[in-house]
Formats: structure tokens, C-alpha cells, sequence
């Protein structure tokens, strides 16, 4: 015991010297220079811009701001949060060759350490105006990001292009842009044009939010359709293809296009734009841009989504969905997705409501416009249904944490998505929003329907651009306007809980059932062919490159999973013959009738493997059935209004 105390008593004699000389470790450093919050007051100066497109082959965009009314210590801000994407991705890195001079003389400038999107600037005393030089740096190559540049199109966003003074609501900075396009070239932009000389085009001059908000698209072989003739806002769709014969448009495609106008009015009940311009690109060397904006929206499709009309009905919504947009989203926004610059973080928990009911929209729009029939409408659906049908990953994550997926993950590539879930609130929001109309419907014997929420939350304020934003508790006290009902706990329990059944009421209660068969539906076949895939996900659970067999996504928990099959790898064999689709296919129909599993020779990197894929429900593809006994509740909802 004596032993014990003294080795105690060294030890804490050493513990004390120890700690009385031991360093004090890190300090906090000093903090950065200060960055003016947003304030709504009328900034003194304004950004002049002139930006200069024509370098095609180098896919190099110089561009020469000048900015007035600085002070000695000013901070430019390059947009980081952008609209539409909701999410932190202003392509900064692609900004080179920075040069800031005043009267001919070189202005210094630092990057801020913390906020990288951010420059302090420190012009001498008596200097009010300022030149910026810059080269933007267009992908030039897909391992560097998405195609903006080729030699017969381009896109212009202008968030890439431009920076701004801190210190205001971007609604109180004014822009005037020029902009210079390789000769006999034509655009599209919800910008007016103010003149025009040779191949330099000046915009009239606009609010930097309003700036940012209208993109431009231009190329060598173009065309311009009026959607709304003597309409009172007009309305054209503007189409930029890789080569001129893609432009062909055949008299009811443009019927069909037209009749979206007619039946988003229906719809809505108003609008909330001068003019309205689809930029909508027919190819597959540009990036295939799905992008909304109040005035206008980036579309982009396959080269033949009009010539091969017959052949390309997948994805058709999209016109539809990101028109809907000028409504949901920006004219109505999210309180906490509102923000009075480019800098201050959105919040997206409303997303559900600001894609998902856009999704509802834009497929209901779809069918009602004719663009697709009420079959292919039906199709999407019962794809849809299904694919929640095996979602693993809604048995751990709730639909409302989805919302984040975008400033988690920008759209990067994921090994297990069908496990980690990303955006749901698009696809199964839509269920919801399927489901909260049929509920309507139902109980008001059809008297009421969405339609009616639709008119009343985005269809006030006909003809005005200002952004009214709205809250959760906005949201129900407008369905309660429509059809008295305990919302928040209908919307709540289908957004907060987890491991519960697929949101298919909706399906039920407007007539229809969710079945599988062998066969998959023609429109399915076409986005597989389309798409050149091979959709397997609802029997073994793959989907594969129909051109080499590369596995695509596997299902979580599918037997492919089970089978440790995984995505990148590559199928070679199907039970001793070389892999092909219809190969595939086959040894799935023959496993019915035997208990061997399906034996597939894998390639992963430079590894070889025999899996063993047990498997005996043949093919299954999905179908919606007309359930008799039920008012078909859904084909109302789809058919044209009058």
C-alpha cells in the first residue's frame, strides 16, 4: 500500500510539472476582413458587362465588367447559391486571368480565405469606377463537367459571368449587358434587346437578379414558333439543333406545344411574365439542361425529339414541368428558399412542394396538352409506382430529409442510390400530390380538385413579377380553402416517417392498381431504346448499358444484390454464352421452370467473377390496370380541360 501511494505521488508530481509547462497549443486566428450583409437599399453605381462568346473551338468566354460606384475597400461576390439548382455550385474554379484595374492602372485585390467566392478589392482613394478582366472557362471536355460550348450551339448563364458589389439585395443592382456571337448566329433569352451592331447584341438594362435570371441560348441552326399567336404575354419556343434538318416540326407537335400555353392558364389562372421563351436544344454534343427561370427555362432532349416523335416520348414532361416553374417556384418560392443574394445559404425544405408538386404538374400538364397520350401518362405513372415500390432506402430516410440531397450532393454519381435515396421529393412528392388530388376529388364527389388549390395559391396577382413567398402553414390553410381537412398531419405522416408503405393511394382511389407483367409497355421499350438501357430493376433488380453490359444501378436487397453484383461491373456471360440483352432475358424466362440459379461471368476493374444470381419470377415489368369498381378518378385528372 505505502508502494502504491508513493508511485501515486510521482505520478501526480509529474502530472503537474507536466501541465504547468506545457505548451498552450493553437489560438483562434484573427478573423478576415468583414463582408457587408445584403441590405434593400438602391446601389449608387451599376455593372457594366461585355461578353464576348465567339472563341468556339478554345470554349473560352472573356469577359470586360465595369463596375461603378465603389468605394476604397470593396468586396465582389461571384454567385454561389444558385436558383433552380438550390444548391451551393457557382463554377468558380472555372474563373482565370482576374485583372482589376482603375483609369488604366492595376487595382490589387485578395480572395477572401474563408469565403473563396469573394474578392476584397482596394481601389485609391478618389477611384469610383473599376474594369475587371476575366476568361470564364467552358468544360472542354466531359471528364471537366457538362458541354456548355460546341460549334453549332451554346448556352450563356450569366451567374458564371459576372461580379457583383456586396452590400445589396441583388434586386437593387442594375446590369447592362452586351454580347458578342460568332457571325450569322441567332439567340434566345428572355432579355430585350436594346441594339444591335454587326455580331454585338446590348440588352436592355435590368436588375442583376433579374440579369441572372435569363440565360441565353444561341447556334448556327435555329428556329423561332410562336406557342401563343396575339396571346396577351407572348410565348415562342426557341430551338437550337446540331444540324437543320433536326428543326422540323411537324403541324400537331406544334399543336400540342401550343395547347401547354392553354392548359397552364387553365391550370393557373394567370401568369406572371411579359413574354415567355423556351430555350430548348435538339442534341446530344450540349449538356441536356432541365433549368427553370421566371421568364424562360433551358430545356434540352435528344437531337430527334422531334423528328423521331414517335420514338422519344420518355422525358417529354419536361417543358411542361419547367414551364409550371414560372408559377411554383418562381413567382410562389419557399420562405426559406428565398434569398436576398447569392451568397446567403438556401434552405430546402419545401422542395417537396417546389419540384414535386412541379412534377405533378408537368405530367398532368403533358397529357392534357397532348404532347403525351393518356397512355404514355399512365406508363411514367405506373414506372413511378413501382420504383417506390423497391425504394430500400425509404425504410431509414424519411422523404423530408430528400431535401437536402442537393446541397449534400450535387448530383454526383452514387454507388447504392436505391439505398441512400436522392431527390424523392421530386417523383414520390409527385405520389403525394396524386394522392392529396384524388382525396379532393373524393370528398367533394368532384366538385373540387388541385386544379382549384392551383388557381388559388399561384394564380393571385395575375401580371405581376414580385415573389410572394409562403410556409408550410401557407400551404394548408390553401388546401383547407379548397376541402376541409387535417393537411398538416396528411402531409407530415407522408414526409416525416419511415419503413411505411409507398404513397400508392392516390393510384387506388383514382381507379387504377399497380400490376406486373412480362411485357414491358411500349413506352417503356422506348425509353430503353432511347436511353440505350436495359431496365431489368424490377426482376433481378439491374439496369444495364444495352451496349456493353455495364450495370447502370442495382437495387439494393434485389437478388442481384444478393448475388454481390455491382454497379460499373460488367456483364460477359449469361450461363456460358456471351452477354446480350436478349441473352440475359431469356436465361431469366428459363429460370421459372428450374431451381439452378442464373450464372453470370463478371468483369469489375481487372477482376473476374462467377456469380450465382437466384432468381425465379421471370420478367417483370410495371402496368397500371383499370380497377372497375372504382370511379377512374385519374383519367379526369389527365384529360383536357376545356
Amino acid at each position: 500500500m505505502k508502494q502504491i501511494l508513493m508511485s501515486m505521488a510521482i505520478y501526480c508530481a509529474a502530472f503537474s510539472f507536466a501541465t504547468a509547462n506545457a505548451s498552450p497549443g493553437p489560438t483562434l486566428s484573427a478573423s478576415t476582413a468583414p463582408i457587408a450583409a445584403p441590405k434593400d437599399r438602391v446601389y449608387a453605381g451599376e455593372i457594366r458587362l461585355q461578353v464576348d462568346a465567339s472563341d468556339l473551338e478554345r470554349r473560352i468566354v472573356r469577359v470586360h465588367e465595369s463596375l461603378s460606384g465603389v468605394g476604397t475597400d470593396t468586396v465582389l461576390l461571384y454567385p454561389k447559391w444558385l436558383p433552380g439548382t438550390h444548391a451551393p455550385e457557382g463554377p468558380i474554379d472555372r474563373l482565370a486571368g482576374i485583372r482589376i484595374s482603375a483609369n488604366g492602372a492595376p487595382v490589387s485585390w485578395t480572395r477572401d480565405p474563408v469565403d473563396v467566392y469573394a474578392f476584397h478589392v482596394h481601389p485609391a482613394s478618389g477611384v469610383k469606377s473599376i474594369d475587371i478582366d476575366f476568361d470564364y472557362l467552358s468544360p472542354t471536355s466531359l471528364k471537366v463537367g457538362a458541354i456548355e460550348i460546341t460549334r453549332d450551339i451554346l448556352l450563356l448563364e450569366w451567374n458564371a459571368l459576372v461580379l457583383y458589389p456586396a452590400g445589396y439585395f441583388t434586386r437593387q443592382i442594375p446590369v447592362e449587358a452586351s454580347l458578342t456571337l460568332p457571325a450569322d448566329w441567332k439567340f434566345g433569352s428572355a432579355l430585350e434587346t436594346a441594339s444591335t451592331s454587326g455580331r454585338q447584341t446590348t440588352f436592355k438594362r435590368v436588375s442583376l437578379n433579374t440579369f441572372i435570371d435569363s440565360p441565353v441560348y444561341a447556334g448556327r441552326y435555329t428556329a423561332r414558333l410562336d406557342l401563343d399567336p396575339n396571346g396577351a404575354a407572348p410565348v415562342h419556343l426557341n430551338l437550337f439543333a446540331d444540324r437543320p434538318e433536326l428543326l422540323a416540326i411537324k403541324p400537331e407537335q406544334l399543336e400540342a406545344h401550343r395547347n401547354l400555353v392553354q392548359q397552364a392558364y387553365k391550370v393557373f389562372g394567370s401568369r406572371h411574365y411579359a413574354h415567355y421563351d423556351f430555350l430548348y436544344s435538339l442534341s446530344d454534343q450540349i449538356q441536356q439542361n432541365g433549368l427553370e427561370h421566371h421568364q424562360s427555362s433551358e430545356d434540352g432532349s435528344d437531337p430527334e425529339a422531334l423528328t423521331e416523335w414517335g420514338k422519344t416520348a420518355f422525358g417529354r414532361d419536361l417543358l411542361a414541368h419547367e414551364f409550371t416553374h414560372s408559377w411554383n417556384g418562381k413567382f410562389r418560392r419557399p420562405a426559406d428558399l428565398w434569398t436576398p443574394n447569392y451568397q446567403v445559404p438556401m434552405r430546402d425544405s419545401l422542395l417537396w412542394v417546389y419540384e414535386g408538386q412541379t412534377e405533378y404538374w408537368g405530367q398532368v400538364l403533358t397529357a392534357r396538352s397532348g404532347l403525351w397520350t393518356q397512355q404514355q401518362a399512365l406508363d411514367q405513372l405506373a414506372l413511378t409506382a413501382a420504383y417506390y415500390e423497391v425504394q430500400a432506402g425509404r425504410r431509414w430516410r424519411a422523404l423530408q430529409d430528400t431535401t437536402n440531397d442537393e446541397i449534400i450532393n450535387p448530383r454526383r454519381p452514387m454507388s447504392w442510390r436505391n439505398w441512400q435515396r436522392f431527390e424523392d421529393y421530386y417523383s414520390e412528392g409527385e405520389l403525394i400530390w396524386l394522392d392529396a388530388d384524388t382525396l379532393i376529388r373524393e370528398r367533394s364527389q368532384g366538385k373540387r380538385s388541385l386544379d382549384d388549390f392551383a388557381r388559388t395559391f399561384f394564380g393571385i396577382d395575375d401580371g405581376s413579377f414580385t415573389t410572394v413567398t409562403y410556409t408550410f402553414e401557407d400551404l394548408v390553410k390553401a388546401l383547407n380553402s379548397v376541402e376541409s381537412y387535417d393537411w398538416a398531419a396528411f402531409l407530415r405522416a407522408r414526409l416525416d416517417t419511415t419503413a411505411t408503405p409507398a404513397p400508392l393511394e392516390g393510384l387506388r382511389r383514382g381507379g387504377y392498381k399497380l400490376v406486373f407483367s412480362d411485357t414491358p409497355s411500349d413506352y417503356l421499350k422506348q425509353h430503353d431504346d432511347q436511353s440505350k438501357r436495359v431496365n431489368l430493376l424490377f426482376s433481378i433488380g439491374v439496369e444495364l448499358d444495352d451496349k456493353d453490359g455495364t450495370v447502370m444501378e442495382v437495387l439494393w436487397d434485389s437478388a442481384a444484390f444478393k448475388a454481390k453484383l455491382t454497379e460499373s461491373s460488367v456483364l460477359l456471360a449469361v450461363n456460358g454464352a456471351a452477354y446480350s440483352a436478349e441473352v440475359l432475358k431469356d436465361a431469366i424466362r428459363s429460370a421459372r421452370t428450374t431451381q439452378l440459379p442464373i450464372e453470370l461471368i463478371v468483369k469489375n476493374g481487372d477482376r473476374f467473377r462467377v456469380l450465382k444470381l437466384d432468381y425465379h419470377d421471370g420478367l417483370r415489368y410495371p402496368h397500371l390496370e383499370r380497377e372497375p369498381s372504382a370511379r377512374a378518378l385519374l383519367d379526369d385528372i389527365l384529360a383536357a380541360r376545356k
